[in-house]
């Protein structure tokens, strides 16, 4: 028996890496079923140019990685440490009213390419086609997504874990420069020996339960991750719901208990008779539940002595635990950086205060995000990956929230001659005008301000 051993432990070595073997050669097939699905039309005569462009912008990372069973292999790629109960904790409604109030303001707002402050491009004509070229890129980054649906998976990914991945591929194209698309952010593991080259792999793709070998290995100028809350102890970010995780998990449990008292489907009495034998005691507990328990009917009991109703509780809203549930919403709040006002707590707000709080929902949540993305936009995709670094990407409406004051603004700077109309025009994103148009506009603005 002894000797027989070392066989069987060989045996079971070697089935191991034919279940692993069987495990990546389903990733990759897997992949390859992805690609066919999402992989641009090319028959038309018209798209021949852009179908060649495309073919060299080939993806590379896996799109739902998770489907897989999860499993982990030590090795130089560092996978982050997150709880999978993150992704359910974003789908209950307090955290999602949080991550929708900054996710759909910056998807909604107005943006524009344009070029950097102090850079002066030495042909006017490509530098219009490049910028041309950009806007389309980020319109539409893939043949699946726009950009607004791009940027709300990475905001999601970015604010549920502090994470948020997009993968750029060059074209060759100055129509299409590169071409994008949104990677689940958990499945990116960070090469802890990267040495800042260009051409070794900063990033790695590695699906649940598949060996670092087999990994897609991604260089920094082809992965976007966007980092919440850097840190230098850890090449992760931090996401406000990892913030918050422990006061949504018992805001769950508050929550839970609150349905299941108000359901009556717990008891907070019982009742109590003296002297009663134990055949007594059963009978009562028969006819209770036979006659009287879910009928509605009143109950009619006749004993020696009048049986007495012990309460365990007050019997009102405080064993709700409304008050400590109010509390923990706050504290998520507090995590995502907004005023308890956008969560439905509005018992002490009123109107002086109601618009410095949506004022600083703005300012403290939403507007670092918002240009934290669009310098990841600037420095990874246009200097990194295309190599454009004269252009600059930028949200139109970061200035200032109300749309009265920022034009109020910006006419009072025309009269004082400090912006142009064409820099006021760039400001909205809009192309600028010719030296008598834009003479004309300025004092069609000052007639209406002196009107």
């Amino acid at each position: 028996m002894t000797e027989a051993w070392p066989f069987q432990g060989l045996c079971l070595f070697l089935l191991g890496l034919g279940k692993r073997k069987v495990r990546v050669r389903v990733g990759e097939q897997l992949r390859d079923m992805w690609r066919q699905a999402t992989a641009w039309p090319t028959g038309r005569k018209a798209d021949v140019q852009a179908g060649a462009a495309n073919a060299e912008a080939e993806r590379k990372t896996l799109a739902l990685p998770a489907v897989l069973s999860p499993m982990q292999f030590p090795g130089r790629h560092l996978p982050k440490p997150t709880p999978m109960n993150l992704r359910r904790f974003a789908e209950t409604p307090v955290v999602r009213r949080a991550i929708n109030v900054i996710k759909d303001r910056i998807a909604a707002m107005d943006w524009q390419v344009r070029v950097r402050r102090g850079c002066q491009p030495a042909d006017k004509a490509v530098a219009i086609r490049r910028l041309q070229g950009l806007r389309r890129t980020l319109e539409e980054p893939n043949s699946v997504d726009s950009f607004r649906t791009l940027i709300e998976q990475v905001i999601e990914d970015a604010l549920t874990g502090g994470f948020g991945a997009i993968e750029m591929e060059p074209t060759g194209d100055e129509e299409r420069p590169a071409m994008l698309w949104p990677v689940d952010g958990a499945s990116i593991r960070i090469n802890a020996k990267w040495d800042g080259s260009e051409e070794s792999p900063r990033y790695a793709q590695a699906m649940p339960g598949q060996l670092e070998s087999s990994a897609v290995e991604l260089r920094d100028n082809q992965l976007i991750y966007v980092r919440m809350n850097p840190r230098s102890f850890t090449p992760f970010g931090l996401g406000p719901l990892e913030v918050a995780f422990e006061t949504v998990n018992q805001f769950l449990s508050a929550h839970r208990f609150a349905g299941k008292l108000a359901a009556n489907s717990v008891a907070q009495y019982a009742l109590w008779l003296n002297e009663a034998t134990p055949a007594q005691h059963d009978r009562l507990i028969r006819w209770w539940q036979d006659e009287i328990e879910g009928t509605g009917r009143v109950p009619l009991l006749s004993t020696e002595q009048k049986p007495e109703v012990l309460r365990f509780a007050q019997g009102t809203d405080a064993d709700l635990r409304l008050a400590w549930q109010e509390f923990l919403i706050r504290m998520v709040a507090n995590a995502f950086g907004l005023p308890p006002l956008l969560l439905g707590l509005e018992g002490d707000v009123n109107r002086s205060t109601a618009a410095e709080l949506a004022d600083e929902a703005f300012r403290g949540a939403i507007l670092p995000l918002a240009q934290l993305l669009a310098g990841h936009i600037t420095r990874d995709l246009f200097a990194k990956c295309i190599g454009w670094r004269e252009f600059e990407f930028v949200f139109n409406d970061l200035n200032a929230r109300d749309e009265e004051t920022e034009l109020a603004v910006q006419v009072q700077l025309l009269q004082a001659g400090v912006l142009t109309v064409n820099e006021v025009r760039a400001m909205r994103g809009l192309g600028p005008l010719g030296q008598n148009g834009a003479v004309q506009l300025a004092g069609e603005a000052q007639a209406m301000q002196a009107g």
